[in-house]
Protein backbone atom coordinates (compact mmCIF):
# COMPACT_ATOMS: atom_id res chain seq x y z
CA UNK A 1 0.00 0.00 0.00
CA UNK A 2 1.08 3.55 -0.64
CA UNK A 3 2.72 5.30 2.32
CA UNK A 4 0.28 7.99 3.43
CA UNK A 5 1.21 8.46 7.08
CA UNK A 6 4.54 8.29 8.94
CA UNK A 7 5.32 8.42 12.65
CA UNK A 8 8.77 9.85 13.37
CA UNK A 9 10.34 9.82 16.85
CA UNK A 10 14.14 9.81 17.02
CA UNK A 11 16.85 10.45 19.58
CA UNK A 12 19.59 10.52 16.95
CA UNK A 13 18.36 13.28 14.67
CA UNK A 14 21.07 12.81 12.02
CA UNK A 15 19.51 13.41 8.61
CA UNK A 16 15.94 13.33 9.90
CA UNK A 17 14.95 16.79 8.63
CA UNK A 18 15.98 16.01 5.05
CA UNK A 19 14.26 12.63 5.25
CA UNK A 20 11.02 14.13 6.59
CA UNK A 21 11.07 16.90 3.98
CA UNK A 22 11.36 14.30 1.22
CA UNK A 23 8.40 12.40 2.70
CA UNK A 24 6.35 15.60 2.93
CA UNK A 25 7.01 16.28 -0.75
CA UNK A 26 5.57 12.83 -1.46
CA UNK A 27 2.37 13.91 0.31
CA UNK A 28 3.01 11.88 3.46
CA UNK A 29 1.22 12.99 6.65
CA UNK A 30 3.89 13.23 9.38
CA UNK A 31 3.21 12.61 13.07
CA UNK A 32 5.96 13.22 15.59
CA UNK A 33 6.84 13.57 19.26
CA UNK A 34 8.56 16.09 21.53
CA UNK A 35 12.00 17.17 20.38
CA UNK A 36 11.62 15.58 16.96
CA UNK A 37 8.41 17.54 16.28
CA UNK A 38 10.08 20.76 17.45
CA UNK A 39 13.00 20.20 15.07
CA UNK A 40 10.71 19.51 12.11
CA UNK A 41 8.63 22.63 12.81
CA UNK A 42 11.82 24.67 13.00
CA UNK A 43 12.69 23.32 9.55
CA UNK A 44 9.24 24.42 8.29
CA UNK A 45 8.07 20.85 7.77
CA UNK A 46 4.35 20.29 8.48
CA UNK A 47 3.99 17.94 11.43
CA UNK A 48 1.23 16.74 13.76
CA UNK A 49 2.00 16.29 17.44
CA UNK A 50 1.40 12.76 18.70
CA UNK A 51 -1.05 14.09 21.32
CA UNK A 52 -3.33 15.47 18.59
CA UNK A 53 -3.22 12.10 16.81
CA UNK A 54 -4.06 10.09 19.94
CA UNK A 55 -6.29 12.76 21.54
CA UNK A 56 -4.34 12.11 24.72
CA UNK A 57 -1.60 14.30 26.21
CA UNK A 58 2.00 13.30 26.82
CA UNK A 59 2.17 12.53 30.56
CA UNK A 60 4.56 11.43 33.27
CA UNK A 61 7.40 13.62 31.96
CA UNK A 62 7.10 12.02 28.54
CA UNK A 63 7.19 8.42 29.82
CA UNK A 64 3.77 7.89 28.21
CA UNK A 65 3.18 9.42 24.80
CA UNK A 66 3.11 6.72 22.11
CA UNK A 67 1.76 3.89 24.28
CA UNK A 68 -1.76 4.29 22.94
CA UNK A 69 -4.21 2.04 21.04
CA UNK A 70 -4.47 4.52 18.16
CA UNK A 71 -0.73 4.22 17.62
CA UNK A 72 -0.45 0.46 17.92
CA UNK A 73 -3.82 -0.19 16.29
CA UNK A 74 -2.75 1.95 13.34
CA UNK A 75 0.42 -0.12 13.06
CA UNK A 76 -0.87 -3.60 13.71
CA UNK A 77 -4.19 -4.05 11.97
CA UNK A 78 -3.99 -6.29 8.89
CA UNK A 79 -4.59 -4.36 5.71
CA UNK A 80 -7.04 -6.17 3.47
CA UNK A 81 -8.45 -8.25 6.33
CA UNK A 82 -12.18 -7.45 6.43
CA UNK A 83 -12.55 -8.02 10.17
CA UNK A 84 -9.46 -5.95 11.01
CA UNK A 85 -10.52 -3.18 8.63
CA UNK A 86 -13.96 -3.01 10.24
CA UNK A 87 -12.57 -2.94 13.79
CA UNK A 88 -10.05 -0.28 12.81
CA UNK A 89 -12.84 1.95 11.46
CA UNK A 90 -14.95 1.33 14.54
CA UNK A 91 -12.08 2.22 16.88
CA UNK A 92 -10.96 5.19 14.81
CA UNK A 93 -7.55 3.72 13.96
CA UNK A 94 -5.84 5.65 11.20
CA UNK A 95 -3.23 3.59 9.34
CA UNK A 96 0.44 4.34 10.06
CA UNK A 97 2.43 3.03 7.11
CA UNK A 98 5.95 4.11 8.07
CA UNK A 99 7.65 4.22 11.49
CA UNK A 100 11.00 5.97 11.92
CA UNK A 101 12.34 5.41 15.42
CA UNK A 102 15.74 5.26 17.05
CA UNK A 103 15.95 4.72 20.75
CA UNK A 104 17.00 6.64 23.84
CA UNK A 105 20.82 6.46 24.01
CA UNK A 106 21.01 3.84 26.75
CA UNK A 107 24.29 2.32 25.57
CA UNK A 108 25.97 5.73 25.34
CA UNK A 109 24.64 6.65 28.78
CA UNK A 110 26.03 3.60 30.58
CA UNK A 111 29.37 4.02 28.77
CA UNK A 112 29.93 7.31 30.60
CA UNK A 113 32.32 7.09 33.58
CA UNK A 114 30.51 7.10 36.90
CA UNK A 115 27.00 6.89 35.47
CA UNK A 116 24.35 6.57 38.16
CA UNK A 117 21.68 3.89 38.13
CA UNK A 118 18.88 6.49 38.12
CA UNK A 119 20.28 8.17 35.00
CA UNK A 120 20.57 4.82 33.24
CA UNK A 121 16.98 3.94 34.15
CA UNK A 122 15.66 7.19 32.68
CA UNK A 123 17.39 6.35 29.41
CA UNK A 124 15.51 3.08 29.00
CA UNK A 125 13.15 3.60 26.08
CA UNK A 126 9.72 1.98 26.37
CA UNK A 127 7.54 3.50 23.69
CA UNK A 128 10.21 3.30 21.00
CA UNK A 129 10.82 -0.48 21.18
CA UNK A 130 7.06 -1.04 21.40
CA UNK A 131 6.44 0.88 18.17
CA UNK A 132 9.36 -0.79 16.45
CA UNK A 133 8.08 -4.26 17.34
CA UNK A 134 4.50 -3.47 16.31
CA UNK A 135 5.64 -2.11 12.96
CA UNK A 136 8.12 -4.94 12.37
CA UNK A 137 5.52 -7.58 13.20
CA UNK A 138 3.24 -6.11 10.52
CA UNK A 139 6.02 -5.67 7.94
CA UNK A 140 3.73 -7.03 5.22
CA UNK A 141 2.14 -3.57 5.27
CA UNK A 142 4.33 -1.31 7.43
CA UNK A 143 7.86 -0.04 6.83
CA UNK A 144 10.04 0.36 9.94
CA UNK A 145 13.33 2.29 9.97
CA UNK A 146 15.67 2.21 12.99
CA UNK A 147 18.94 3.36 11.40
CA UNK A 148 19.60 6.75 9.74
CA UNK A 149 21.88 4.90 7.31
CA UNK A 150 18.72 3.44 5.71
CA UNK A 151 16.99 6.78 4.98
CA UNK A 152 18.32 7.11 1.43
CA UNK A 153 17.45 3.51 0.53
CA UNK A 154 13.89 3.98 1.78
CA UNK A 155 13.39 7.21 -0.14
CA UNK A 156 14.80 5.67 -3.31
CA UNK A 157 12.51 2.67 -2.88
CA UNK A 158 9.47 4.93 -2.44
CA UNK A 159 10.34 6.97 -5.52
CA UNK A 160 10.95 3.90 -7.64
CA UNK A 161 7.65 2.29 -6.62
CA UNK A 162 5.20 5.20 -6.91
CA UNK A 163 4.99 5.97 -3.20
CA UNK A 164 5.20 2.37 -1.99
CA UNK A 165 7.99 0.22 -0.59
CA UNK A 166 8.80 -3.32 -1.70
CA UNK A 167 8.24 -6.40 0.41
CA UNK A 168 11.95 -7.22 0.11
CA UNK A 169 12.92 -3.89 1.66
CA UNK A 170 10.27 -4.09 4.41
CA UNK A 171 11.37 -7.58 5.33
CA UNK A 172 15.05 -6.57 5.53
CA UNK A 173 14.21 -3.54 7.66
CA UNK A 174 11.99 -5.61 9.96
CA UNK A 175 14.79 -8.09 10.61
CA UNK A 176 17.11 -5.18 11.38
CA UNK A 177 14.47 -3.70 13.68
CA UNK A 178 14.07 -6.88 15.73
CA UNK A 179 17.85 -7.21 15.96
CA UNK A 180 18.06 -3.65 17.27
CA UNK A 181 15.44 -4.14 19.99
CA UNK A 182 17.12 -7.41 20.94
CA UNK A 183 20.50 -5.69 21.31
CA UNK A 184 18.89 -2.85 23.26
CA UNK A 185 17.18 -5.18 25.72
CA UNK A 186 20.39 -7.15 26.08
CA UNK A 187 22.36 -3.99 26.93
CA UNK A 188 19.80 -3.11 29.60
CA UNK A 189 19.71 -6.56 31.17
CA UNK A 190 23.51 -6.83 31.14
CA UNK A 191 23.89 -3.45 32.81
CA UNK A 192 21.29 -4.18 35.49
CA UNK A 193 22.74 -7.64 36.00
CA UNK A 194 26.14 -6.07 36.65
CA UNK A 195 24.65 -3.38 38.91
CA UNK A 196 22.83 -5.93 41.02
CA UNK A 197 25.71 -8.45 40.81
CA UNK A 198 23.23 -11.28 40.32
CA UNK A 199 24.96 -12.87 37.30
CA UNK A 200 21.55 -14.32 36.50
CA UNK A 201 22.27 -14.68 32.79
CA UNK A 202 24.78 -13.91 30.07
CA UNK A 203 24.00 -12.90 26.52
CA UNK A 204 25.99 -11.52 23.62
CA UNK A 205 24.92 -10.05 20.30
CA UNK A 206 27.42 -8.80 17.72
CA UNK A 207 26.94 -7.68 14.13
CA UNK A 208 28.35 -9.78 11.30
CA UNK A 209 31.73 -8.35 10.32
CA UNK A 210 32.63 -10.81 7.58
CA UNK A 211 31.96 -14.33 6.39
CA UNK A 212 35.12 -16.42 6.21
CA UNK A 213 36.05 -18.98 3.56
CA UNK A 214 36.17 -21.64 6.27
CA UNK A 215 37.03 -22.09 9.92
CA UNK A 216 40.00 -23.58 11.71
CA UNK A 217 39.92 -26.37 9.12
CA UNK A 218 38.46 -26.41 5.58
CA UNK A 219 35.45 -28.56 6.55
CA UNK A 220 34.29 -25.99 9.16
CA UNK A 221 32.17 -22.96 8.22
CA UNK A 222 32.97 -19.70 10.02
CA UNK A 223 32.23 -15.99 10.33
CA UNK A 224 33.62 -13.03 12.25
CA UNK A 225 31.28 -10.90 14.37
CA UNK A 226 31.88 -7.59 16.13
CA UNK A 227 33.91 -4.46 15.37
CA UNK A 228 37.25 -6.01 14.41
CA UNK A 229 37.64 -3.39 11.65
CA UNK A 230 37.69 -0.60 14.23
CA UNK A 231 41.05 -1.88 15.44
CA UNK A 232 42.66 -3.41 12.36
CA UNK A 233 42.93 -2.38 8.71
CA UNK A 234 44.12 -4.82 6.06
CA UNK A 235 46.39 -2.91 3.68
CA UNK A 236 47.51 -5.76 1.46
CA UNK A 237 47.19 -9.47 0.84
CA UNK A 238 44.60 -12.22 0.68
CA UNK A 239 41.43 -12.33 2.73
CA UNK A 240 41.95 -13.02 6.41
CA UNK A 241 41.27 -16.57 7.53
CA UNK A 242 39.83 -17.82 10.81
CA UNK A 243 43.32 -18.77 12.00
CA UNK A 244 44.78 -15.43 10.84
CA UNK A 245 42.28 -13.58 13.01
CA UNK A 246 43.08 -15.72 16.05
CA UNK A 247 46.80 -15.09 15.50
CA UNK A 248 46.30 -11.34 15.03
CA UNK A 249 44.43 -11.16 18.31
CA UNK A 250 47.08 -13.19 20.13
CA UNK A 251 49.88 -11.06 18.66
CA UNK A 252 48.14 -7.84 19.68
CA UNK A 253 47.61 -9.09 23.23
CA UNK A 254 51.31 -9.98 23.47
CA UNK A 255 52.74 -6.76 22.04
CA UNK A 256 50.52 -4.75 24.40
CA UNK A 257 52.80 -5.94 27.24
CA UNK A 258 55.71 -3.82 25.96
CA UNK A 259 56.26 -0.06 25.97
CA UNK A 260 59.79 -0.16 24.53
CA UNK A 261 60.23 -0.84 20.78
CA UNK A 262 59.55 -4.56 20.43
CA UNK A 263 59.11 -7.20 17.74
CA UNK A 264 57.37 -10.52 18.38
CA UNK A 265 57.01 -13.59 16.18
CA UNK A 266 54.14 -16.01 16.83
CA UNK A 267 53.04 -19.37 15.47
CA UNK A 268 49.63 -20.88 16.23
CA UNK A 269 49.08 -18.06 18.79
CA UNK A 270 52.27 -18.98 20.71
CA UNK A 271 55.25 -16.60 20.82
CA UNK A 272 58.36 -18.23 19.38
CA UNK A 273 60.58 -15.15 19.73
CA UNK A 274 60.37 -11.66 21.25
CA UNK A 275 63.02 -8.93 21.21
CA UNK A 276 63.25 -5.31 22.35
CA UNK A 277 65.68 -2.61 21.20
CA UNK A 278 65.61 1.10 20.42
CA UNK A 279 66.49 0.00 16.86
CA UNK A 280 63.53 -2.03 15.58
CA UNK A 281 65.81 -3.89 13.15
CA UNK A 282 67.93 -5.12 16.08
CA UNK A 283 64.77 -6.02 18.00
CA UNK A 284 63.88 -8.26 15.07
CA UNK A 285 67.30 -9.93 15.16
CA UNK A 286 66.80 -10.79 18.84
CA UNK A 287 63.31 -12.17 18.26
CA UNK A 288 64.25 -14.15 15.16
CA UNK A 289 67.37 -15.62 16.78
CA UNK A 290 65.24 -17.41 19.39
CA UNK A 291 63.89 -19.81 16.78
CA UNK A 292 64.76 -19.49 13.09
CA UNK A 293 62.56 -22.40 11.97
CA UNK A 294 59.20 -21.77 13.65
CA UNK A 295 58.62 -18.31 12.08
CA UNK A 296 58.06 -19.89 8.65
CA UNK A 297 54.40 -19.08 7.90
CA UNK A 298 54.12 -17.20 11.19
CA UNK A 299 52.80 -13.89 12.46
CA UNK A 300 55.05 -10.86 13.04
CA UNK A 301 53.99 -7.90 15.16
CA UNK A 302 55.79 -4.74 16.24
CA UNK A 303 54.71 -1.77 18.34
CA UNK A 304 56.42 0.93 16.28
CA UNK A 305 56.01 1.99 12.63
CA UNK A 306 57.78 -0.62 10.57
CA UNK A 307 61.03 0.69 9.08
CA UNK A 308 62.47 0.05 5.61
CA UNK A 309 65.50 -1.92 6.94
CA UNK A 310 63.16 -4.20 8.88
CA UNK A 311 60.87 -4.62 5.87
CA UNK A 312 63.81 -5.82 3.78
CA UNK A 313 64.85 -8.51 6.24
CA UNK A 314 61.27 -9.67 6.90
CA UNK A 315 60.81 -9.97 3.15
CA UNK A 316 63.47 -12.69 3.11
CA UNK A 317 61.22 -15.20 4.92
CA UNK A 318 57.69 -16.43 4.31
CA UNK A 319 55.17 -14.97 6.75
CA UNK A 320 51.38 -15.07 6.85
CA UNK A 321 50.62 -11.76 8.58
CA UNK A 322 52.57 -8.65 9.54
CA UNK A 323 51.04 -6.21 12.05
CA UNK A 324 52.33 -2.71 12.79
CA UNK A 325 50.94 0.71 13.76
CA UNK A 326 52.20 2.00 10.39
CA UNK A 327 54.75 1.40 7.64
CA UNK A 328 57.53 3.92 7.00
CA UNK A 329 58.83 5.11 3.62
CA UNK A 330 59.35 2.28 1.18
CA UNK A 331 58.60 -0.40 3.77
CA UNK A 332 55.07 -1.00 2.54
CA UNK A 333 56.10 -1.07 -1.13
CA UNK A 334 58.79 -3.65 -0.35
CA UNK A 335 56.39 -5.90 1.54
CA UNK A 336 53.57 -5.60 -1.00
CA UNK A 337 55.75 -7.41 -3.50
CA UNK A 338 54.87 -10.55 -1.53
CA UNK A 339 51.29 -11.12 -2.71
CA UNK A 340 50.45 -13.69 -0.03
CA UNK A 341 51.66 -11.57 2.90
CA UNK A 342 48.81 -9.85 4.70
CA UNK A 343 49.76 -6.40 5.95
CA UNK A 344 47.67 -5.25 8.89
CA UNK A 345 47.71 -1.75 10.34
CA UNK A 346 46.88 -1.59 14.03
CA UNK A 347 44.64 1.48 14.14
CA UNK A 348 44.68 1.93 17.94
CA UNK A 349 47.28 1.32 20.66
CA UNK A 350 47.51 -2.42 21.26
CA UNK A 351 46.33 -2.12 24.86
CA UNK A 352 43.08 -0.52 23.65
CA UNK A 353 42.42 -3.35 21.19
CA UNK A 354 42.69 -6.08 23.82
CA UNK A 355 39.29 -7.57 24.77
CA UNK A 356 38.16 -7.08 28.34
CA UNK A 357 36.30 -10.40 28.43
CA UNK A 358 37.21 -13.92 27.36
CA UNK A 359 34.31 -16.08 26.15
CA UNK A 360 34.69 -19.73 25.19
CA UNK A 361 32.15 -22.31 24.12
CA UNK A 362 31.87 -25.54 26.09
CA UNK A 363 29.48 -28.47 25.96
CA UNK A 364 26.11 -27.10 26.99
CA UNK A 365 27.07 -23.46 27.34
CA UNK A 366 29.85 -20.89 27.51
CA UNK A 367 32.57 -19.94 29.97
CA UNK A 368 33.05 -16.22 30.60
CA UNK A 369 35.99 -14.65 32.40
CA UNK A 370 37.88 -11.39 32.65
CA UNK A 371 40.77 -11.22 30.22
CA UNK A 372 44.19 -11.92 31.78
CA UNK A 373 45.72 -8.44 31.89
CA UNK A 374 47.52 -8.81 35.22
CA UNK A 375 51.17 -7.77 35.23
CA UNK A 376 54.09 -8.40 37.56
CA UNK A 377 53.26 -5.75 40.16
CA UNK A 378 53.54 -8.16 43.09
CA UNK A 379 57.14 -9.27 43.53
CA UNK A 380 58.21 -11.19 46.62
CA UNK A 381 61.86 -12.22 46.80
CA UNK A 382 61.89 -15.63 48.48
CA UNK A 383 65.58 -16.58 48.21
CA UNK A 384 68.60 -15.55 50.24
CA UNK A 385 70.14 -13.82 47.25
CA UNK A 386 68.40 -10.80 45.81
CA UNK A 387 68.29 -10.47 42.02
CA UNK A 388 70.54 -7.93 40.36
CA UNK A 389 68.94 -5.12 38.33
CA UNK A 390 69.82 -6.97 35.13
CA UNK A 391 68.31 -10.20 36.44
CA UNK A 392 65.17 -8.37 37.51
CA UNK A 393 64.73 -6.93 34.02
CA UNK A 394 65.25 -10.39 32.52
CA UNK A 395 62.64 -11.91 34.81
CA UNK A 396 60.10 -9.20 34.02
CA UNK A 397 60.69 -9.65 30.29
CA UNK A 398 60.15 -13.40 30.53
CA UNK A 399 57.08 -12.93 32.71
CA UNK A 400 55.46 -10.67 30.13
CA UNK A 401 55.97 -13.34 27.47
CA UNK A 402 55.15 -16.50 29.41
CA UNK A 403 51.57 -15.39 30.11
CA UNK A 404 50.96 -15.63 26.34
CA UNK A 405 52.39 -19.15 25.97
CA UNK A 406 50.09 -22.20 26.16
CA UNK A 407 50.38 -24.04 29.50
CA UNK A 408 52.46 -25.66 30.76
CA UNK A 409 54.76 -22.83 29.77
CA UNK A 410 58.41 -21.99 30.37
CA UNK A 411 60.39 -19.06 28.95
CA UNK A 412 64.11 -18.42 29.26
CA UNK A 413 65.03 -14.79 28.70
CA UNK A 414 67.50 -11.96 28.98
CA UNK A 415 66.52 -8.38 29.78
CA UNK A 416 65.69 -7.65 26.14
CA UNK A 417 64.94 -10.96 24.43
CA UNK A 418 63.69 -14.50 24.67
CA UNK A 419 66.20 -17.35 24.52
CA UNK A 420 64.04 -20.47 24.68
CA UNK A 421 60.29 -21.13 24.80
CA UNK A 422 58.69 -24.36 26.06
CA UNK A 423 55.05 -24.61 24.99
CA UNK A 424 52.03 -26.62 26.11
CA UNK A 425 53.55 -29.64 27.83
CA UNK A 426 51.80 -31.96 30.26
CA UNK A 427 54.85 -31.78 32.55
CA UNK A 428 56.47 -28.51 33.57
CA UNK A 429 59.93 -30.04 33.59
CA UNK A 430 59.33 -31.21 30.01
CA UNK A 431 58.39 -27.63 29.03
CA UNK A 432 61.70 -26.52 30.56
CA UNK A 433 63.64 -29.23 28.72
CA UNK A 434 62.07 -28.24 25.40
CA UNK A 435 62.93 -24.58 25.99
CA UNK A 436 66.54 -25.59 26.77
CA UNK A 437 66.68 -27.75 23.64
CA UNK A 438 65.25 -24.95 21.49
CA UNK A 439 67.89 -22.53 22.81
CA UNK A 440 70.64 -25.07 22.08
CA UNK A 441 69.27 -25.60 18.54
CA UNK A 442 69.35 -21.82 18.02
CA UNK A 443 72.94 -21.65 19.28
CA UNK A 444 71.98 -19.46 22.26
CA UNK A 445 73.59 -19.74 25.66
CA UNK A 446 71.35 -19.78 28.73
CA UNK A 447 74.20 -18.76 31.01
CA UNK A 448 73.00 -15.93 33.22
CA UNK A 449 69.42 -16.19 31.95
CA UNK A 450 66.10 -15.92 33.77
CA UNK A 451 63.47 -18.64 33.76
CA UNK A 452 59.78 -17.68 33.88
CA UNK A 453 57.06 -20.23 34.65
CA UNK A 454 53.36 -19.52 34.12
CA UNK A 455 52.47 -21.58 37.22
CA UNK A 456 54.30 -22.83 40.27
CA UNK A 457 57.01 -25.48 40.12
CA UNK A 458 55.33 -28.54 41.68
CA UNK A 459 58.74 -30.13 42.32
CA UNK A 460 62.30 -28.79 42.48
CA UNK A 461 63.27 -30.74 39.32
CA UNK A 462 62.18 -27.98 36.89
CA UNK A 463 64.17 -25.35 38.75
CA UNK A 464 67.20 -27.65 39.05
CA UNK A 465 67.11 -28.28 35.29
CA UNK A 466 67.04 -24.50 34.73
CA UNK A 467 70.04 -23.97 37.01
CA UNK A 468 71.98 -26.70 35.27
CA UNK A 469 71.20 -25.04 31.94
CA UNK A 470 72.69 -21.76 33.18
CA UNK A 471 69.73 -19.78 34.61
CA UNK A 472 70.66 -17.66 37.61
CA UNK A 473 67.17 -16.42 38.55
CA UNK A 474 63.54 -17.48 38.36
CA UNK A 475 60.13 -15.87 38.43
CA UNK A 476 57.02 -17.89 39.18
CA UNK A 477 53.67 -17.53 40.98
CA UNK A 478 54.52 -19.71 43.98
CA UNK A 479 51.82 -21.52 45.91
CA UNK A 480 52.99 -25.14 45.68
CA UNK A 481 52.92 -27.38 48.77
CA UNK A 482 56.61 -27.94 47.95
CA UNK A 483 57.53 -24.25 47.73
CA UNK A 484 60.05 -24.71 50.56
CA UNK A 485 61.79 -27.50 48.65
CA UNK A 486 61.93 -25.36 45.51
CA UNK A 487 63.28 -22.37 47.45
CA UNK A 488 65.88 -24.61 49.09
CA UNK A 489 66.98 -25.89 45.67
CA UNK A 490 67.32 -22.29 44.49
CA UNK A 491 69.35 -21.27 47.54
CA UNK A 492 71.65 -24.28 47.17
CA UNK A 493 72.42 -23.11 43.63
CA UNK A 494 72.69 -19.44 44.62
CA UNK A 495 69.75 -18.51 42.40
CA UNK A 496 67.50 -15.51 43.02
CA UNK A 497 63.79 -16.22 42.86
CA UNK A 498 60.63 -14.10 42.88
CA UNK A 499 57.09 -15.17 43.66
CA UNK A 500 54.44 -13.05 41.93
CA UNK A 501 51.35 -14.56 43.52
CA UNK A 502 49.75 -14.46 40.04
CA UNK A 503 49.24 -17.49 37.82
CA UNK A 504 48.98 -17.29 34.03
CA UNK A 505 47.46 -20.58 32.87
CA UNK A 506 46.47 -20.43 29.21
CA UNK A 507 44.53 -23.46 28.04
Amino acid sequence: MKITRALISVSDKTGIAAFARALERQGVDIISTGGTAALLRKEKIPVREISSFTAFPEVLEGRVKTLHPRVHGGLLYKRGNAKHEAEARECGFEPIDLVVVNLYPFEATIAKPGVKLAEAIENIDIGGPSMIRSAAKNYESVTVVVDPADYDAVLENIRDNKGKTTMKLRERLAIKAFARTSDYDRAISSFLNKEQTTDASFSLSLPLAMRLRYGENPHQSAALYGDFDEYFEKLHGKELSFNNILDISAATNLIAEFEEPTVAILKHTNPCGVGSDSDLRKAWDKAFATDKQAPFGGIIVCNRPLSEPLAKVIGEIFSEVLIAPDFEGEARAILQKKKNLRLIRLKTPAEEARPATDVRSVCGGVLVQDADTAGENTQKIVTKRRPTKTELKAMVFGWRVVKHVKSNAIVYSKADRTLGVGVGQMSRVDASRIAIWKAKEAGLSLKGSAIASDAFFPFPDGLIAAAEAGATCAIQPGGSVRDKEVITAANERKMAMIFTGIRHFRH
